[in-house]
């Protein structure tokens, strides 16, 4: 017998019973369904490929949600159980949906299937160019535990599976159109004893050498295979400069500013200067009304995360980037930028001040170290290699921006700088965040308005406190 009939064939002789199975590993599957649900909301089109009887489909959040699965005994089950989402009996090798989704959910299954190229190759009718696929799996090295499991009877003993590390199944996605992006494991404990789990899975599974242990591998992932197929789109871009005491560099940013893009408006932000930064802007803005779209607002608030939420909130742009009016990052380096995020390459776009060697002024030795301080703390953070956090240059889509401002109460209003806020709102809604290395230029007008211990204590409690936020939940 083919092994695809007789995997079919376990599922369909479990399916009336499987609900209270899975209702006794319920700490093990809802832990699943909180992690999808920290990317997902309520605005979101979702798929599950082996959707099984529905029980984590209903559980995620989103607006209209389907499940298809090759078991026509699981498939009723499912519309029995959940009669608001759409189930489908079909192959996931050959999915017949002419629909679109924002995420596709492979969640246990990959194991099972017969040959994951052609499922994976069968997602691409299912996705858009910014569809999100999340999948979750075991990690190999349990293995044994789950063979022994099933020999003294806690677990159900099911059809071999294909035991896949990380390395594989990046690699398959990769040979299908797609690329991981984020990568994490989670329980290294998948039972509920009260306050032992806790402290073991919310503390102990997250931090190095430990979380490698961990039974539960997810991995995120994004389809690349149409970004040669497609040519990429021109976008408008707005550029928002926030300004306090950089009166001599106002017009230089719009003299080495080239074109790029179908449009590009710019936004200057002025707040709370001593010197004349407003007035030459005012003077800048009517000397060259006639070449470029200059608008001027002054903020009421303080801080750059004030300035540039004042300037994103007016924006026009389908590309939002900042610019800090210092023009350590050289604003010719900003058509790189464009070009990364609106070719897909990445959907964030991180300036990195850490990869050439700066000019002698550019950054003194305690802010170079403290950068490289955060850099592994964020990278740690966030799953993914970040090496500069604080570069004033991030790039992202308006749309994103808007997404992320809805969202912004999940971290709080603890950054008065704005860019954790911007890395950990990318982080949340599930971005890939890209750095874009640059050259770092001395200072040629003014003084910076960063204090290194004093900022420093603010962004190591940022940290801590997204830590709570982002690992340890």
């Amino acid at each position: 017998m083919h092994r695809k009939e007789i995997i079919k064939r376990y599922f369909d002789s479990i399916a009336d019973g499987y609900a209270k199975y899975r209702n006794k590993f319920k700490y093990y599957y809802n832990d699943i369904a909180k992690y999808f649900n920290y990317y997902l909301n309520e605005d979101n089109t979702i798929i599950e490929i082996g959707c099984g009887n529905g029980n984590l489909l209903n559980k995620l959040k989103g607006k209209d949600k389907v499940g298809i699965d090759f078991s026509q005994k699981m498939i009723l089950k499912a519309k029995e159980l959940y009669p608001d989402i759409k189930f489908y009996n079909q192959d996931a090798s050959n999915i017949n949906i002419d629909k679109k989704f924002d995420v596709v959910i492979l969640s246990d299954v990959i194991g099972y299937f017969d040959n994951l190229i052609e499922v994976f190759e069968s997602l691409e009718s299912l996705c858009h160019s910014r569809t999100k696929i999340l999948i979750s799996y075991y990690n190999f090295i349990w293995e044994p535990f789950l063979k022994f499991g099933e020999f003294i009877g806690i677990k159900k003993k099911s059809p071999e599976q294909s035991w896949l590390t990380k390395k594989d199944i990046e690699d398959i996605l990769y040979l299908t159109g797609f690329e991981s992006f984020r990568s994490t494991k989670r329980l290294l404990f998948p039972f509920n004893i009260p306050l032992f789990s806790y402290i073991v899975n919310k503390i102990i599974a997250r931090l190095p050498v430990f979380n490698f242990f961990c039974i539960n591998q997810f991995i995120n992932a994004r389809p690349v295979f149409h970004l040669k197929e497609t040519p990429q789109p021109e976008y408008s871009t707005t550029v928002v400069i926030p300004a306090r005491n950089e009166s001599g560099n106002i017009e230089d940013a719009i003299k080495r500013l080239s074109q790029f893009g179908k449009h590009i408006e710019i936004i200057y932000v002025e707040g709370n200067s001593t010197d004349d930064t407003w007035e030459t802007i005012k003077k800048i803005q009517e000397k060259y009304k006639e070449t470029h779209d200059i608008k001027i607002i002054q903020q009421q608030g303080k801080g750059k995360a004030d300035a540039v939420r004042k300037g994103f909130s007016i924006a026009t742009g389908d590309i939002l980037m900042i610019l800090d009016a210092d023009l350590t990052v050289p604003p010719e380096d900003l058509p790189k930028f464009y070009n990364a995020i609106a070719s897909g390459k990445g959907e964030f776009i991180n300036g990195s001040r850490l990869v050439y060697p700066m000019e002698k002024e550019a950054m003194r030795s305690l802010n170079t170290m403290g950068n490289k301080f955060f850099s592994l703390v964020f990278s740690w953070l966030l799953e993914q290699p970040i090496k500069d956090t604080l570069c004033g240059t991030k790039v992202m889509f308006r749309e994103d921006y808007i997404k992320l401002q809805k969202n912004r109460k999940f971290f709080g209003e603890f950054d008065p700088f704005g860019d954790y806020d911007l890395l950990f709102g990318a982080y949340k809604l599930n971005l890939k965040i890209v750095d874009l290395p640059v050259r770092y230029r001395e200072r040629t007008y003014g003084n910076t308005n960063i204090s290194r211990f004093k900022h420093g204590i603010i962004l190591l409690k940022m940290c801590l406190y997204a830590a709570c936020k982002i690992k340890f939940w």
